[in-house]
């Protein structure tokens, strides 16, 4: 039996993969893959998803060179949730910022406060959109 039958997709055929920084365990970003992304991610040792607005099989860093050196794979408990740690090169979001989840709520106002520096713009990363 694979590992990949221990995994439960969803009706599109996805799982969500949550990727975490190897070193400081900092959450870089949550994408989703489909059985082939995965296969691709641990065939390669680069992160590899299926855009779902795109509808588009994609590696990260192919157009930014923000690439993700994949140290290991998990999956929960449940097998819906996979989890991969990995040695980010440069920044994870495509706002560029090293994690996705650069913003957070203030609990007691609602207010919510960018909580990291941007490394580069969107426009440095990937050109001026015409």
């Amino acid at each position: 039996m694979s590992y990949l039958d221990k995994l439960k997709f969803n009706a599109d055929g996805l799982i969500p993969a949550i990727i975490q920084d190897a070193g400081n365990g900092e959450v870089l970003m949550m994408a989703w893959m489909n059985r082939a992304s995965l296969e691709k991610t641990l065939e390669t040792g680069k992160t590899w998803f299926w855009s779902r607005s795109r509808q588009k099989f994609w590696m990260k860093g192919e157009s930014s060179g923000h690439t993700q050196a994949v140290k290991q794979v998990a999956f929960d408990c449940d097998g819906d949730t996979v989890l991969i740690k990995v040695e980010q090169t440069g920044a994870a979001c495509h706002e560029g910022y090293r994690s996705c989840f650069f913003r957070a709520v203030d609990p007691k106002t609602g207010e919510v406060k960018v909580t990291l520096v941007r490394l580069e713009t969107p426009e440095e990363i990937y050109g001026v959109k015409k």
